[in-house]
Protein backbone atom coordinates (compact mmCIF):
# COMPACT_ATOMS: atom_id res chain seq x y z
CA UNK A 1 0.00 0.00 0.00
CA UNK A 2 2.88 2.32 0.85
CA UNK A 3 4.49 1.57 -2.51
CA UNK A 4 1.30 2.63 -4.31
CA UNK A 5 1.15 5.92 -2.42
CA UNK A 6 4.83 6.74 -2.79
CA UNK A 7 4.68 7.91 -6.43
CA UNK A 8 1.77 10.23 -5.56
CA UNK A 9 3.71 11.57 -2.59
CA UNK A 10 6.73 12.23 -4.75
CA UNK A 11 4.50 13.87 -7.35
CA UNK A 12 2.99 16.22 -4.76
CA UNK A 13 6.42 16.98 -3.33
CA UNK A 14 7.68 17.93 -6.78
CA UNK A 15 4.61 20.14 -7.31
CA UNK A 16 5.32 21.84 -3.99
CA UNK A 17 8.94 22.45 -5.02
CA UNK A 18 7.93 23.94 -8.38
CA UNK A 19 5.34 26.22 -6.75
CA UNK A 20 7.82 27.45 -4.14
CA UNK A 21 10.37 28.25 -6.83
CA UNK A 22 7.73 30.05 -8.89
CA UNK A 23 6.61 32.17 -5.89
CA UNK A 24 10.22 32.99 -4.99
CA UNK A 25 10.83 34.13 -8.57
CA UNK A 26 7.65 36.22 -8.46
CA UNK A 27 8.73 37.79 -5.17
CA UNK A 28 12.18 38.68 -6.49
CA UNK A 29 10.92 40.16 -9.76
CA UNK A 30 8.11 42.04 -8.00
CA UNK A 31 10.59 43.57 -5.56
CA UNK A 32 12.78 44.60 -8.47
CA UNK A 33 9.83 46.05 -10.39
CA UNK A 34 8.78 48.03 -7.30
CA UNK A 35 11.94 50.10 -7.72
CA UNK A 36 10.64 51.11 -11.16
CA UNK A 37 6.94 51.28 -10.22
CA UNK A 38 6.70 55.01 -10.88
CA UNK A 39 8.21 54.67 -14.35
CA UNK A 40 5.95 51.71 -15.13
CA UNK A 41 2.91 53.67 -13.97
CA UNK A 42 3.95 56.66 -16.05
CA UNK A 43 4.25 54.43 -19.10
CA UNK A 44 0.90 52.68 -18.54
CA UNK A 45 -0.99 55.89 -17.85
CA UNK A 46 0.70 57.98 -20.55
CA UNK A 47 -2.36 57.82 -22.89
CA UNK A 48 -4.53 59.15 -20.04
CA UNK A 49 -2.08 61.78 -18.82
CA UNK A 50 -1.58 63.15 -22.34
CA UNK A 51 -5.38 63.42 -22.73
CA UNK A 52 -5.96 65.42 -19.54
CA UNK A 53 -6.50 69.19 -19.69
CA UNK A 54 -3.54 71.32 -18.64
CA UNK A 55 -5.36 72.28 -15.45
CA UNK A 56 -5.96 68.66 -14.46
CA UNK A 57 -3.81 65.84 -13.14
CA UNK A 58 -4.03 62.44 -11.53
CA UNK A 59 -4.81 62.50 -7.80
CA UNK A 60 -5.12 60.08 -4.90
CA UNK A 61 -7.68 60.63 -2.16
CA UNK A 62 -6.66 57.95 0.36
CA UNK A 63 -3.31 57.92 2.15
CA UNK A 64 -2.59 54.34 1.10
CA UNK A 65 -3.92 54.63 -2.45
CA UNK A 66 -0.64 55.47 -4.17
CA UNK A 67 1.26 52.84 -2.18
CA UNK A 68 -1.28 50.13 -3.03
CA UNK A 69 -1.18 51.15 -6.70
CA UNK A 70 2.62 50.83 -6.68
CA UNK A 71 2.40 47.40 -5.05
CA UNK A 72 -0.23 46.24 -7.55
CA UNK A 73 1.84 47.41 -10.51
CA UNK A 74 4.99 45.84 -9.06
CA UNK A 75 3.28 42.45 -8.67
CA UNK A 76 1.74 42.56 -12.15
CA UNK A 77 4.99 43.64 -13.78
CA UNK A 78 6.88 41.09 -11.70
CA UNK A 79 4.50 38.41 -12.92
CA UNK A 80 5.19 39.37 -16.52
CA UNK A 81 8.96 39.34 -15.98
CA UNK A 82 8.89 36.06 -14.07
CA UNK A 83 6.41 34.34 -16.41
CA UNK A 84 9.05 32.56 -18.54
CA UNK A 85 10.58 31.00 -15.41
CA UNK A 86 7.13 30.18 -13.99
CA UNK A 87 6.12 28.49 -17.25
CA UNK A 88 9.44 26.64 -17.22
CA UNK A 89 8.74 25.28 -13.72
CA UNK A 90 5.25 24.25 -14.81
CA UNK A 91 6.73 22.56 -17.86
CA UNK A 92 9.25 20.61 -15.76
CA UNK A 93 6.33 19.35 -13.68
CA UNK A 94 3.97 18.23 -16.46
CA UNK A 95 6.35 17.28 -19.30
CA UNK A 96 7.49 13.89 -17.87
CA UNK A 97 3.89 12.65 -18.18
CA UNK A 98 3.41 13.75 -21.79
CA UNK A 99 4.11 11.99 -25.07
CA UNK A 100 6.24 13.78 -27.64
CA UNK A 101 3.19 14.76 -29.69
CA UNK A 102 1.48 16.12 -26.57
CA UNK A 103 4.61 18.09 -25.70
CA UNK A 104 4.60 19.74 -29.12
CA UNK A 105 0.90 20.58 -28.75
CA UNK A 106 1.45 22.02 -25.27
CA UNK A 107 4.37 24.19 -26.38
CA UNK A 108 2.42 25.45 -29.39
CA UNK A 109 -0.60 26.21 -27.18
CA UNK A 110 1.41 28.19 -24.61
CA UNK A 111 3.37 30.17 -27.21
CA UNK A 112 0.22 30.97 -29.20
CA UNK A 113 -1.77 31.94 -26.11
CA UNK A 114 0.93 34.26 -24.77
CA UNK A 115 1.47 35.81 -28.20
CA UNK A 116 -2.25 36.52 -28.66
CA UNK A 117 -2.46 37.98 -25.15
CA UNK A 118 0.49 40.31 -25.77
CA UNK A 119 -0.89 41.38 -29.15
CA UNK A 120 -4.22 42.20 -27.52
CA UNK A 121 -2.55 44.28 -24.81
CA UNK A 122 -0.38 46.08 -27.35
CA UNK A 123 -3.45 46.85 -29.47
CA UNK A 124 -5.19 48.19 -26.37
CA UNK A 125 -2.27 50.41 -25.39
CA UNK A 126 -1.36 51.84 -28.78
CA UNK A 127 -4.82 51.99 -30.41
CA UNK A 128 -7.66 51.82 -27.88
CA UNK A 129 -6.36 53.89 -24.96
CA UNK A 130 -5.36 56.93 -27.07
CA UNK A 131 -8.92 57.15 -28.43
CA UNK A 132 -11.01 56.02 -25.47
CA UNK A 133 -9.54 58.39 -22.88
CA UNK A 134 -10.24 61.57 -24.89
CA UNK A 135 -13.75 60.20 -25.44
CA UNK A 136 -14.36 59.62 -21.72
CA UNK A 137 -12.85 62.99 -20.76
CA UNK A 138 -15.00 64.83 -23.30
CA UNK A 139 -18.11 64.53 -21.13
CA UNK A 140 -18.91 67.66 -19.19
CA UNK A 141 -15.60 69.32 -19.99
CA UNK A 142 -17.24 72.76 -20.06
CA UNK A 143 -18.66 72.36 -16.54
CA UNK A 144 -16.59 69.73 -14.78
CA UNK A 145 -12.84 69.52 -14.23
CA UNK A 146 -11.70 65.89 -14.56
CA UNK A 147 -9.54 64.72 -11.66
CA UNK A 148 -9.20 60.96 -12.14
CA UNK A 149 -7.84 59.07 -9.16
CA UNK A 150 -4.77 56.89 -9.43
CA UNK A 151 -6.66 53.83 -8.20
CA UNK A 152 -9.49 54.10 -10.73
CA UNK A 153 -7.11 54.92 -13.58
CA UNK A 154 -4.91 51.89 -12.93
CA UNK A 155 -8.00 49.67 -12.59
CA UNK A 156 -9.42 50.90 -15.91
CA UNK A 157 -6.14 50.34 -17.77
CA UNK A 158 -5.64 46.84 -16.33
CA UNK A 159 -9.27 45.94 -17.04
CA UNK A 160 -8.99 47.09 -20.66
CA UNK A 161 -5.72 45.19 -21.05
CA UNK A 162 -7.43 42.00 -19.87
CA UNK A 163 -10.50 42.59 -22.04
CA UNK A 164 -8.54 43.09 -25.25
CA UNK A 165 -6.11 40.35 -24.30
CA UNK A 166 -9.12 38.03 -24.09
CA UNK A 167 -10.58 39.36 -27.37
CA UNK A 168 -7.35 38.43 -29.14
CA UNK A 169 -7.63 34.93 -27.63
CA UNK A 170 -11.03 34.40 -29.31
CA UNK A 171 -9.57 32.90 -32.54
CA UNK A 172 -7.65 30.35 -30.47
CA UNK A 173 -10.73 29.54 -28.40
CA UNK A 174 -12.74 29.21 -31.61
CA UNK A 175 -10.23 26.72 -32.98
CA UNK A 176 -10.55 24.44 -29.95
CA UNK A 177 -14.35 24.70 -29.87
CA UNK A 178 -14.47 23.72 -33.55
CA UNK A 179 -11.90 21.01 -32.87
CA UNK A 180 -14.25 19.31 -30.39
CA UNK A 181 -17.36 19.98 -32.48
CA UNK A 182 -19.13 22.63 -30.37
CA UNK A 183 -19.21 25.21 -33.18
CA UNK A 184 -18.96 25.08 -36.95
CA UNK A 185 -17.45 27.47 -39.45
CA UNK A 186 -20.83 27.82 -41.17
CA UNK A 187 -22.29 29.25 -37.94
CA UNK A 188 -19.64 31.97 -37.87
CA UNK A 189 -20.03 32.74 -41.55
CA UNK A 190 -23.73 33.35 -40.98
CA UNK A 191 -22.90 36.02 -38.41
CA UNK A 192 -20.49 37.97 -40.65
CA UNK A 193 -22.76 40.92 -41.36
CA UNK A 194 -23.79 41.28 -37.73
CA UNK A 195 -20.21 41.18 -36.43
CA UNK A 196 -19.08 43.64 -39.10
CA UNK A 197 -21.81 46.04 -38.03
CA UNK A 198 -21.09 45.60 -34.33
CA UNK A 199 -17.35 46.13 -34.82
CA UNK A 200 -17.86 49.51 -36.43
CA UNK A 201 -20.69 50.50 -34.07
CA UNK A 202 -18.32 49.92 -31.15
CA UNK A 203 -15.60 51.84 -33.00
CA UNK A 204 -18.00 54.72 -33.65
CA UNK A 205 -18.96 54.87 -29.97
CA UNK A 206 -15.47 54.96 -28.47
CA UNK A 207 -13.63 57.01 -31.10
CA UNK A 208 -13.80 60.64 -32.22
CA UNK A 209 -16.28 61.31 -35.05
CA UNK A 210 -13.84 60.81 -37.91
CA UNK A 211 -13.66 57.93 -40.35
CA UNK A 212 -9.93 57.24 -39.91
CA UNK A 213 -10.20 56.60 -36.16
CA UNK A 214 -13.23 54.39 -36.65
CA UNK A 215 -11.43 52.31 -39.27
CA UNK A 216 -8.31 52.02 -37.08
CA UNK A 217 -10.40 50.51 -34.27
CA UNK A 218 -13.20 48.77 -36.18
CA UNK A 219 -11.17 46.95 -38.81
CA UNK A 220 -8.89 45.03 -36.39
CA UNK A 221 -11.93 44.00 -34.32
CA UNK A 222 -13.60 42.57 -37.41
CA UNK A 223 -10.32 41.04 -38.60
CA UNK A 224 -10.22 39.00 -35.39
CA UNK A 225 -13.59 37.52 -36.34
CA UNK A 226 -12.34 36.60 -39.82
CA UNK A 227 -9.30 34.90 -38.30
CA UNK A 228 -11.69 33.02 -36.02
CA UNK A 229 -13.56 31.74 -39.08
CA UNK A 230 -10.33 30.51 -40.66
CA UNK A 231 -9.23 28.75 -37.48
CA UNK A 232 -12.69 27.24 -37.01
CA UNK A 233 -12.31 25.69 -40.47
CA UNK A 234 -8.90 24.36 -39.49
CA UNK A 235 -10.34 22.93 -36.28
CA UNK A 236 -13.11 21.17 -38.22
CA UNK A 237 -10.56 19.72 -40.61
CA UNK A 238 -8.45 18.37 -37.74
CA UNK A 239 -11.53 16.82 -36.13
CA UNK A 240 -12.57 15.16 -39.41
CA UNK A 241 -9.05 13.81 -39.97
CA UNK A 242 -9.02 12.36 -36.46
CA UNK A 243 -12.43 10.74 -37.05
CA UNK A 244 -11.25 9.18 -40.32
CA UNK A 245 -8.08 7.88 -38.70
CA UNK A 246 -10.05 6.29 -35.86
CA UNK A 247 -12.54 4.69 -38.28
CA UNK A 248 -9.70 3.30 -40.40
CA UNK A 249 -8.01 1.95 -37.32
Amino acid sequence: MQEEKLPITEHLEELRTRLIRAFIALGITSAGCYLFAEKILTFLLKPLISSLPETSNLVFINLTEAFIAYIKIAILAGGVVASPYIFYQLWLFISPGLYEKEKRIAITFVVTTVTCLLLGMAFCYFVILPVIFPFLLSFGKELILPLPTLKSSVSVVIRLFLIFGFIFEIPLITFFLARIGLIRRSMLRGARKLIFLLSFVIAAIITPPDVVSQIIVGFPLYAIFEVSILLAGLGEKKREEKGEAESDG
